[in-house]
């Protein structure tokens, strides 16, 4: 201890030595030690101050401290004391000597505490609803809106019940069961009352009569009334829409007006149609169809002008009524489809057994649905995406008529189509049916084409996306399809026809397989598919088909896969293979879809067809061709003409060609009369390539010529040609197709001699075709006429080509292109150039 007090004096007395040091350095500094005592003296002052009011500070802290330790003693004190009092009064209540127990106990007894509140909430419950029925029933004919309002706060107890009752567990079903009763007994009575008043004011008014009463107490009386009904049902239109939406499975619905207001009609309706009036006709569904339209368009006006403004005001007060409520007069065609669809209901069983009376059963009601939706607007909700299934989707979805019904329609379609197909009269060329400028169908691809439009009316009414692609691929394009079995059939016995076995086994001669008979057989064919792959086309166009593929395109897009389907008991793979394979595609987006119809497949089969029919016209042009060229060929004579010719228009064409001229007058007359003009120019074309071909082969290159023989060679060309053109109606498609005989022709005929003069050219080039092209469209110019033109001031001669031909190769292409003649090769200008007599020899 004495070390401690020594170090610190010596720590003080340190501190002191340097605090002085620091203030008194030189001998100037002691005149300021007065003051510096002044100042520590100050500083001792205040620091003691200081010292004070902390040890004033600490002695109340301390004073307060005494002060809550001795409270919180007390209160501990006090705990205990209550704590035991507790024990002893749990004690003496349950007899339990632990906490444990006396819970238990304590426990069972708010059991019982909570069962008598739950009880009493109950009675309370019960008697208000007592009350509201009691009250409700005393003033349903006095006051009915003060009996309806207690009726709707009775039924907003019984739904606040329904929907607290799952969070409950399903507590007190007895009670919720008689809350029910009640309110559906009240509502009933309500109702009951309503009705009868509502019935009352009806009569008054005449109703349903034509000429209505409406002085303006009874149309007032009306109106409430009407309103007070439509109240009454709100709260359970409200809820159906809730749990039904717009689906077109939920039950029907009736506005409770417009119920009352059909009643007097349904029973007319039943007197009429339900009996064994004159009217009630299983032949005449159209009469009590046409009676529920007549209906519509009879109290429309009173609809629209009374009852829409009641539906109006109820959507201002409730804003979710406008879910609820279509417009008026699609609200009474509501009331009154019930009674259409009772009966015929009441008589599909009877026409089950009757196919034609079962068609036409449909087919009414079909118009009948069509009328609605296009006169009247019908739509039985007001939403947009809801779409009305019509009283034929009841009949065929909801009752299952479907498939019956199909069977039937197929059948009656199946049978007209065979009775068309074998009708003898179907296999005539109809010329008459369609535009002149197109191709001519037989009269029986007309009326099969006619008959599927039939079959698309039958149709076009159904609201089911499956039951339309089920009657399209059953029945349309099961006609189509076989129609094209007829017709590739047909072709198949051409076919057989045009060899010599096969005409053997028919019974046909060369000329009748072959010749104009065997063509039309052929243009048939090529007609009737043609003109139906275009009503195809057109039918791709067409509103109902478009938005049928439309939809096919979505629902495969939604259900791609070897196993999607795109509605019922329609898979992906066998609607792409009848109707279009895009649709397959639709899964990879990287796959371009666009421009596939609902016709593709079945198209694609006719045009194929129609282009085999082609292929064999063309084939038989050529071989009458062939056949028709040989006394041409068999000419012998063209190396002995020497008449000279000074005008080659002055000669004959020979009667080599005659077989020729009527081959042209027959066959390619015919085509003109039966194709279209593209394919009738196509023909022509391949008529005058295979006839350059073979009198090049066959005469041409065959002969020896003089001067006048290939004269007169040019003169029976220009007869064909003129007879091609004049009998297709193609002007020039003869000059455009022939030009290498042409410039053949032109080489064989050449002069020994160069002509000098203009005129010489000029008739030089007169020997060449003569066509007159002043009509002709087509750009091509005859190669003899532009080499001439082109080469006024040099004019070739025999010997001078010759020359030219026949030194090289270089040379006779350098000689062939000054004359213009493009399209011989050396060779053939080497061999066409032999045969003429002065060069041949």
């Amino acid at each position: 201890m004495d070390i401690m007090t020594r170090s610190k004096s010596d720590e003080v007395a340190a501190r002191v030595d340097d605090y002085l040091d620091d203030q008194i350095q030189t001998a100037t500094d002691l005149g300021r030690v007065g003051g510096l005592l002044a100042r520590v003296q100050e500083q001792q002052d205040a620091l003691k101050k200081q010292l004070q009011e902390a040890q004033n500070a600490l002695s109340e802290a301390q004073r307060n401290a005494e002060a809550q330790a001795e409270a919180l003693r007390l209160r501990v004190d006090q705990f205990q004391k209550q704590q035991g009092d507790l024990d002893a009064r749990i004690q003496d209540i349950t007899g339990s000597t632990t906490n444990n127990d006396a819970v238990k106990a304590f426990e069972s007894r708010m059991i019982k505490v909570r069962r008598l509140e739950i009880a009493t909430s109950y009675l309370h419950l019960l008697q208000e609803v007592d009350n509201l029925s009691t009250e409700a029933r005393k003033t349903i004919v006095t006051q009915p809106s003060d009996a309806l309002a207690r009726y709707l706060k009775l039924q907003s107890l019984t739904r606040g019940l329904q929907q607290a009752q799952p969070a409950a567990e399903g507590a007190s079903p007895h009670l919720i069961d008689h809350v029910e009763q009640i309110t559906l007994k009240l509502k009933e009575d309500i109702s009951a009352g309503l009705v009868k008043t509502f019935q009352a004011t009806l009569e008054k008014m005449n109703w349903p009569k034509k000429e209505l009463n409406l002085p303006g107490p009874t149309l007032s009386a009306w109106g409430e009334q009407a309103s007070l009904l439509l109240k009454l049902g709100e709260q359970d239109l409200m809820a159906q829409q809730i749990i039904y939406g717009d689906d077109q499975s939920r039950p029907a619905r009736v506005l409770l007006p417009l119920e009352v207001m059909v009643q007097p009609i349904a029973q007319r309706f039943r007197y009429h149609f339900f009996g064994d009036k004159a009217t009630n006709r299983l032949d005449k569904p159209e009469y009590f169809l046409s009676h529920i339209l007549d209906l519509v368009d009879r109290h429309s006006n009173f609809v629209i002008n009374a009852f829409q403004p009641l539906l109006d005001a109820r959507c201002q007060v409730v804003s979710e009524l406008e879910l609820v409520y279509s417009d008026a007069v699609s609200e009474f065609i509501t009331a009154l489809l019930p009674l259409a669809l009772t009966k015929c209901l009441s008589v599909l069983p009877q026409l089950s057994s009757h196919p034609q009376l079962l068609s036409h059963l449909i087919h009414e009601v079909m118009l009948f649905d069509n009328s609605l939706r296009e006169t009247w607007a019908y739509a039985p909700s007001p939403s947009p995406a809801s779409e009305w299934n019509g009283l034929s989707g009841e009949i065929l979805t909801t009752h299952g008529y479907f498939n019956t019904w199909m069977s039937v329609e197929k059948e009656f379609a199946l049978a007209r189509y065979r009775t068309i197909r074998d009708d003898p009269e179907s296999a005539d060329i109809d010329y008459d049916g369609v535009e002149a400028n197109e191709s001519k169908p037989t009269n029986g691809a007309i009326r099969i084409n006619n008959l599927l439009e039939t079959i698309t009316d039958r149709y076009r009414g159904l609201s089911s996306f499956s039951q339309k692609m089920k009657f399209l691929i059953g029945v349309q394009l099961s006609i189509f399809d076989d129609y094209h079995q007829y017709l590739h059939g047909a072709l198949q016995a051409y076919l057989a026809s045009s060899h010599t076995a096969g005409r053997l086994l028919q019974g046909q001669s060369k000329s009748e397989a072959l010749g104009e008979k065997g063509l039309a057989s052929l243009c048939k064919i090529y007609g009737s598919a043609e003109f139906l792959e275009r009503k195809m086309e057109d039918w791709g166009d067409d509103i109902f088909f478009l938005e049928l593929w439309e939809e096919l395109e979505d629902r495969a897009k939604a259900n791609s896969g070897s196993s999607g389907t795109v509605g019922q008991d329609l898979t992906v793979d066998a609607v792409a293979a009848k109707t279009s394979s895009t649709i397959k595609q639709n899964g990879d987006e990287e796959l371009e879809t666009e421009g596939g119809a609902l016709f593709d497949e079945t198209a694609t089969s006719y045009r194929r067809l129609k282009e085999l029919a082609e292929a064999e016209v063309l084939r038989l042009l050529d071989i009458n061709v062939r056949d028709a060229v040989q006394p041409l060929a068999g000419v012998e004579t063209w190396a002995s003409l020497s008449a000279p010719v000074a005008d080659m228009s002055a000669l004959a064409p020979s009667s080599a060609v005659d077989s020729l001229l009527q081959t042209i007058s027959s066959l390619l007359g015919f085509l003109r009369r039966v194709m279209a003009v593209s394919p009738l120019r196509k023909a022509a074309k391949h008529f005058c390539n295979t006839l350059q071909h073979e009198i090049l082969s066959v005469v041409v290159l065959r002969h020896s010529f003089s001067t006048a023989g290939v004269a007169q060679l040019k003169r029976d060309v220009l007869a064909l040609a003129t007879a091609i053109d004049g009998t297709t109606g193609a002007r020039g498609v003869a000059a455009a197709s022939m030009r290498k005989l042409d410039q053949a022709t032109y080489l064989l005929g050449l002069p020994i001699k160069a002509s000098a003069t203009a005129s010489e050219a000029q008739n030089a080039v007169d020997d060449g075709w003569g066509f007159d092209n002043e009509d002709d469209n087509n750009d091509d110019t005859n190669p003899t006429e532009a080499a001439a033109e082109s080469e006024e001031e040099k004019q070739w001669g025999l010997w001078e080509v010759e020359k030219g031909l026949f030194k090289s190769n270089e040379a006779a292409r350098q000689t062939l292109a000054e004359m213009g003649l493009d399209l011989l090769s050396e060779n053939e200008a080497r061999n066409v150039l032999k045969r003429r007599v002065e060069i041949g020899s």
